[in-house]
C-alpha cells in the first residue's frame, strides 16, 4: 500500500509531499544556478534520477543544457555512461580531476557517507570551486534513524535491505558508508575549517524506509513532524567559498 497518500494526502496533487527532501534539496540547488555555470557532480553515478516516476522531480535533477558544462566524477567508471553529464572524469586519487578555481557549483548527493577522508573532500572542494562559488550537499544524518539501521546492517546486506525499501537499486548503487562527516557539527566545522560560509541543517522527510509496516509508517510521520533537527534522518549543508 502507499502510505504516502494516506499520510501525506498533498501527494495526490503532483505526486510529492510537503516534506519531499529531493525536491527541497534540488529546489535550492537550482535557485543557485546560472546558465554560464561549470557544474560539477561529485560522485554522479550512473545517473539514477532516471528512474525517478516523478518527471517534476527528474527535471529539478537534471542540470544539462542548463548550465554552460555539467562534468561528473566518480570512483566507478560505470559511471562515464551517465546520460545526464556533459564529460566524465574519474576520480583515481584524493585530488579531484580538475583545475583550480574551475567550478561555480559543486553538487554532492548522497555521497558524503561514503567518503573515508572527509579532509581531504572539503580541501579539494575548496581548492576547485571559485570564489564566491557555492558547495551543495545532502547526506544522511548519523543520528537519524535510517543511518542508524544502516550502521547496523553489515554492508554485504545493505543492497537486499534496500532493494526491499526502495525498488530500483541494483548492485553497483551500493558502496561502504563511514559517516565520518555526517552530524550538523561536524559538517559546519569542516566547511567553516575550509573557508566556506555556510548553512547546515537536519531535514525531515516522509519515512520512505518505513513502507513496509503502515503502523512504521505512522511512527516515521511522528519522527519527522516532532523530532528536532540533529535527529532528523538527513543533513542539507550549502557552503558559499569565501
Amino acid at each position: 500500500m502507499d502510505y504516502k497518500n494516506v499520510f501525506y494526502p498533498e501527494s495526490k496533487f503532483g505526486g510529492f509531499t510537503s516534506v519531499d527532501g529531493t525536491i527541497a534539496f534540488y529546489n535550492r540547488v537550482n535557485a543557485l544556478l546560472s546558465p554560464g555555470f561549470v557544474l560539477l557532480d561529485y560522485g554522479c553515478g550512473r545517473g539514477a534520477l532516471a528512474d525517478d516516476p516523478l518527471s517534476y522531480r527528474r527535471g529539478l535533477r537534471n542540470f544539462k543544457g542548463r548550465v554552460a558544462q555539467v562534468i561528473g566524477v566518480d570512483v566507478n567508471l560505470q559511471a562515464a555512461r551517465n546520460p545526464f553529464i556533459d564529460e566524465f572524469r574519474p576520480l583515481e586519487s584524493p585530488q579531484w580531476p580538475l583545475s583550480d578555481h574551475s567550478v561555480d557549483l559543486c553538487l554532492c548527493d548522497s555521497v558524503l557517507e561514503h567518503v573515508e577522508v572527509p579532509e581531504a573532500f572539503f580541501a579539494e572542494a575548496k581548492r576547485v570551486i571559485k570564489h564566491g562559488g557555492t558547495l551543495c550537499i545532502r547526506t544522511s544524518n548519523l543520528w537519524g534513524y535510517p543511518a542508524l539501521i544502516s550502521r547496523l546492517t553489515p554492508n554485504r546486506l545493505h543492497l537486499g535491505v534496500l532493494k526491499k525499501v526502495k525498488p530500483g537499486v541494483i548492485d553497483q548503487d551500493i558502496f561502504p558508508t563511514y559517516y565520518r562527516c555526517n552530524t550538523l557539527a561536524a559538517m559546519r566545522r569542516l566547511m567553516g575549517k575550509h573557508g566556506f560560509e555556510c548553512a547546515v541543517y537536519g531535514y525531515g522527510t516522509e519515512p520512505s524506509y518505513l513502507s513496509f509496516s503502515r503502523f512504521a509508517y505512522w511512527l516515521g510521520t511522528l519522527h519527522q513532524k516532532l523530532a528536532p533537527g540533529f535527529l532528523q534522518p538527513v543533513i542539507l549543508g550549502f557552503g558559499r567559498r569565501v
